[in-house]
Formats: structure tokens, sequence, C-alpha cells
């Protein structure tokens, strides 16, 4: 009996996610495609390799020899182009694939804005193994950079230059660092620890044009308050969009992105798309149309590979969460957490003296239903906020509990009095008396 050819185009964390899931819930025939390497690795561990703490075989969550043992073709190729009618892909060696099912998840690709001087050598984003490359190129020797972009890319590659002693600007728009999601006290932590850290930040700030010297290599920028700072290297981090390319003349919709509906199909039978170039037609209750996070690529290809083995699912995300690093700041966010608490919100946040380390609650005035978390600096348990916010836990129950969620060192210090306290001083009639630690099954079950 001759099997169904599962094609997979892309060999990030959605793609390969889909194939690995697909191969053990069937034994339909799987190839995989990627023009950018011939393994899978870690994608956010790129700048760990800049930064010599991990080699690029360190990045690679499986052996080389996993896909054969696991009947999991790879090809290192390029598709230029989709014959739907035929179910045949046309790859730049020229030869062909058919294909009986097809999952695009080609990822995003970095953002342009017409800048003058964008294409001068030296100015480039980061997003795969040959910005990584290129980047590694154009800063050996160099003395000054500047970064463009306040998120999260721009300040791993503040980070990234910053370790091999290279003097970074790092221009960002927004009145404080990521202010249009973080609230303004984390905010305003970011800021105080990158200037810490020697970064020169600018903030208000954008970019104007990018200078060349004779050479036709970056010398300069200029921002749009006139003033010209000297560099040798320009990151542009100002986001990502959907890579679409590989749909041009082949009948499948796309808006930004691909589009989809929750169960990953598009618009032609048997192809699906997933992970960062998928664009919901209507997106899940509380999601964004494009997700392009890492954990939800890796649940978009779960859940495309129960359907690609027979059992049709639709995507439910559940409770939102991300995490990230600043420098040396940990950042972890459960739930909904608005920048400012919206009307029948309120937020409790405490900070350490420090200033560096916090942790925020928000829930609703009327009930006191916790709805998120923001950690920075101190570390909580996924499963455990999560768990709260899906079981509709109130304040009192959750403060008594907190112990339950941390998962700082043993030796660490603990901060849940500290909230504790702040509670019951706001809310006399609610006291609440914290409980002994228990351990993580009982915190989940009780």
């Amino acid at each position: 009996m001759q099997r169904t050819h599962i094609v997979i185009v892309g060999n990030g964390i959605t793609g390969i996610t889909t194939a690995r899931f697909v191969r053990k819930w069937s034994n339909h025939r799987i190839t995989v495609i990627s023009a950018e390497s011939d393994h899978f690795y870690s994608r956010p561990a790129l700048m760990y390799l800049y930064m010599g703490h991990l080699t690029y075989a360190q990045t690679k969550p499986y052996d080389d020899g996993f896909w054969e043992r696991n009947d999991i073709e790879l090809l290192r190729d390029y598709v230029r182009s989709i014959d739907t009618e035929a179910r045949r892909l046309h790859l730049s060696s020229g030869n062909t694939l058919h294909y009986d099912r097809l999952v695009l998840a080609t990822g995003s690709k970095s953002n342009r804005f017409g800048w003058p001087g964008e294409d001068l050598d030296g100015v480039q984003g980061l997003y795969g193994l040959q910005d990584l490359e290129r980047m590694e190129r154009n800063t050996r020797g160099i003395e000054r950079a500047v970064v463009v972009g306040g998120g999260l890319i721009g300040v791993e590659m503040a980070e990234m230059l910053h370790s091999r002693g290279i003097q970074v600007t790092f221009l960002v728009r927004e009145r404080s660092y990521m202010d249009y999601l973080l609230p303004p006290e984390e905010s305003e932590m970011v800021n105080r620890h990158l200037c810490r850290h020697g970064i020169d930040l600018r903030l208000s700030t954008e970019l104007r044009e990018i200078l060349p010297d004779e050479a036709g290599r970056v010398r300069a920028v200029v921002t749009t308050g006139g003033e010209e700072i000297p560099c040798r290297f320009v990151g542009l981090a100002v986001g990502v969009h959907p890579n679409v390319d590989v749909t041009e003349g082949s009948g499948i919709e796309t808006n930004r992105g691909i589009l989809v509906n929750t169960y990953f199909e598009t618009n032609v039978p048997g192809v699906y798309a997933a992970g960062d170039c998928a664009e919901f037609r209507e997106p899940p209750p509380g999601r964004k149309r494009i997700e392009q996070l890492w954990y939800t690529g890796r649940m978009h290809g779960y859940t495309l590979a129960r359907t690609l083995c027979g059992e049709r699912t639709p995507y439910r995300p559940g409770v939102f969460f991300n995490s990230a690093k600043f420098f040396d700041i940990e950042y972890q966010t459960y739930g909904d957490v608005a920048p400012v608490p919206r009307e029948g919100e309120e937020t409790l946040f405490w900070q350490h003296p420090s200033g560096d380390k916090s942790i925020r609650i928000n829930f609703r005035r009327d009930d006191h239903r916790v709805l998120g978390f923001n950690l920075m600096g101190v570390r909580y348990r996924h499963e455990v906020c999560a768990g709260w916010i899906r079981q509709r836990r109130p304040m009192p129950y959750v403060l008594a509990h907190l112990g339950a969620a941390n998962f700082d060192p043993e030796f660490f210090a603990r901060y849940e009095r500290e909230l504790v306290a702040q509670y019951n001083a706001r809310y006399p009639d609610r006291a609440v008396r914290l409980k002994k630690k228990k351990g993580l099954w009982a915190s989940l079950t009780t």
C-alpha cells in the first residue's frame, strides 16, 4: 500500500514539530525541505553562538542520525513554485517533488522600511544562520555599532555586540523600552539595566538614514533628530513579517500571511500553513491573527500533526505565556497583563529595592480573579500560574499558595511575604496568610 507523502517546507520549530508528531502517530512518508540548514537547530540560541556560550552542534536538539532512524527525509533545497493542480513542487535544483499533503512552515523575514543606505555593507537583520554568519564577518574588528528597534531581537543584538566589547548605541522609537507591551515599572527597569551595562540607549529616537564611506560600507547613521552617530555596523531589528514568497502564483490565498482557518487549512485542499508564516482568518479568542513566537510555533505543529494523521483538530492555544531575557534579567509572563490595567482590572506590584526584580499580578476588581503574572528576575512555574488562571482562582487563594509557583533555586531569596503584605494592607477584609510551600503535584490538584 502506497504511503501518503507529506512534504513540509521549512525546518524550524513548526515544521520539525509537525514532522516529529506525524512520525509518532503514523506511517506516512515525510519529507522536510529547507534552504537554510541541513538539520534543525534552536533559533533562539543563535545569540549564544555569537557570544561563544554554545557551539552549533550544541544548538541541535537531535543528533544527525535521528532523522534516518525515524524515517524522516531531509532535503536541502529551495522551493521556487507550487503547482497545486498537479500537487508538485518545483525546486531550485531543477528537480520536482510530488506531495499528497503540503505543509508550509516558511517562517518570517526581517522588516526593512526603505531607509537610505539600508543595503550598505555592514547593515543587516538577524533571523537565521546566514544572518549570524554575516554578523560574524560584519563585526570583526569594529569598535562601534548601532542597533535600531526596541524589541526582543534588538536587545539580543545589543547584548551580542556588547559581549565582544563593541560600543553599542540602541535607537528605540518608543518613549521607554517596549512600553507598548510592558507596564511602566518593568519598562523602566529594562531601561536602567541596559544603561547599567553601558548601552547608549536613545529613547524616542528613530533612524533617518545610513551613511556610507568611500568603499560603500556603513560609516554612520543619522537620527530623525539630525544627530550623526559614527558606527561600522547597523543591526536592523524592527520586527519581522510572514515569509509568503513561496505562494506566489500558486492560488494559495494570502494577506499579510498565508490565510488559514483554525485547522491550519488554506483555501487549497491538501495545503496547510502554520507557524510564523500563517495568518488566521478568525484568530482564537484573545489571540492575534499572526503568532510569531517559538512556543506557538511548536503548538501549531503539534495540532496540525493530529489533523494530518486523521484526527481533525482545531487550534486551542490556552493561557498565553512567553519568556525572554534582557541581559541578566529573566522575564516571564503568563495570562493577560496589559501595560496599563483596563477598566475593571487591578494590579499588585512589588519591586526589590535593587530595582532588578519584580512580581506583578493582575486581577479583576469585582471578584479578585487572577488574570495574569509578570515576573522580572524571579522565576515562577508555568504550569502552576497557567493552571490558576485557567481555574479562575481568586487572589486570596493564589497568594496563599504562591510559594508553590516559585522555582528559583533552593537558596535564592523569596519575596512572596512582601507581596502578601502589600495585598493585606490594601484589602484588610480579605487578609491572606501565606501557606507552607507544597509540592508541585499538590499545587496543581488542590
